[in-house]
């Protein structure tokens, strides 16, 4: 039987809209009706603009206070906090509109906003249909916990136990939502392999590291960990996203070979080595799905800090730091053996079960079940 499911996510950077639309995707494929709406837009008055620039020009421009108020507001440890996010209360008459229109069976949230907005409306009984929420994050950090909510699917085995602890609801692991196309990825007609080798300096064919900085283009000393990468050996190719200013500044450096955004991710993975990492988000598991090691290095603060820790610790990933790395690191996991193998198959095993599925049995048996 078709159900109507009701998807929430943000348009804040990439990675919340890019799970949002794979489970769509594989919820219309299972032969439901799926409607995906940005939580941003709910908000009055053009809140929802303001914020996401005053957020991109923070974690660009000011890390160090976006990292005090991760800390004081959302950093995980202290348990749930309903009431965290004040502005769920702003939106909850467009939510219920909106609910009402579409008169969906679920709703599903991708962004941590969203799940405190659901969870408020459905603690108190004023949205009637189940209510689940996909991470997207390894770190649960308390924006998205909220005990209204009926179930949370969660990218790790640690994440779900911290959310099941803090919450004391239910909480299953699926891992991370990646599209069909990285678990195989192809690159079509070998033109990445021709664009990398035109890159490489002499005879041989030097280790390709993907530099990632998101949809953005942040991080920290992004330029001078490249140029490390580049004189120790390897060709780091810089994905700067949708900032222009930081590809053509890169693409005057030796050595480099910086792109903007890149549709066909999975073919550069599949002619590529290993992704250099700051964040742990979409980019990251994507590598994990396409069989890439990933190294993280200077992570950004906030839930990127904590989000690579999560990573680390699941053993998904390689956190660096130090004198000649992140170069030694990636150019150990680079080259074929035991090291690499191992890497790759850990980081393999992170999907545990399909997230679509699980969203699914929350209607059909009341649970979010992944076995």
């Amino acid at each position: 039987m078709p159900h109507r499911f009701l998807l929430l996510s943000a348009g804040m950077g990439e990675g919340h809209d890019a799970v949002a639309h794979e489970l769509a995707l594989r919820l219309r494929a299972r032969g439901h009706i799926v409607t995906v709406r940005d939580v941003l837009t709910m908000l009055p008055a053009r809140i929802g603009p303001a914020l996401r620039a005053s957020y991109r020009a923070t974690v660009r421009h000011a890390p160090g206070l976006y990292g005090a108020v991760y800390a004081g507001f959302l950093a995980p440890g202290s348990g749930p906090r309903p009431g965290s996010a004040p502005l769920a209360r702003l939106a909850e008459g467009a939510l219920l509109r909106t609910v009402g229109q579409w008169r969906p069976d679920a709703v599903v949230s991708t962004f941590h906003l969203a799940a405190q907005l659901t969870g408020r409306l459905r603690a108190r009984g004023a949205l009637r249909v189940p209510s689940a929420v996909v991470l997207v994050d390894f770190a649960a950090h308390r924006g998205w916990l909220h005990a209204g909510n009926d179930a949370h699917l969660c990218v790790s085995a640690a994440g779900a136990r911290a959310v099941q602890a803090a919450t004391g609801r239910p909480a299953a692991v699926t891992g991370p939502v990646v599209p069909e196309r990285f678990r195989a990825p192809v690159d079509v007609d070998g033109r990445w392999a021709r664009l990398l080798a035109r890159h490489t300096d002499g005879p041989g064919r030097r280790p390709v590291v993907l530099v990632s900085t998101g949809a953005w283009g942040v991080g920290s000393g992004l330029l001078e960990t490249a140029r490390q990468l580049a004189d120790g050996g390897l060709l780091p190719v810089m994905l700067c996203g949708h900032d222009e200013q930081l590809r053509r500044t890169a693409a005057r450096l030796p050595g480099l070979l910086p792109l903007g955004w890149v549709e066909d991710l999975p073919g550069l993975m599949a002619a590529s080595d290993v992704l250099l990492d700051n964040a742990a988000g979409q980019t990251a598991v994507q590598a994990l799905a396409a069989g890439l090691p990933v190294v993280a290095h200077r992570p950004l603060t906030g839930h990127g800090a904590q989000g690579v820790h999560e990573m680390a610790r699941s053993g998904c990933c390689r956190h660096v730091a130090g004198p000649g790395e992140p170069t030694r690191t990636a150019r150990a996991l680079a080259a074929p053996g035991p090291a690499r193998t191992r890497q790759i198959a850990a980081g393999r095993a992170a999907f545990r079960s399909d997230a679509a599925l699980a969203v699914e049995n929350l209607l059909v048996r009341g649970t979010a079940r992944v076995g």
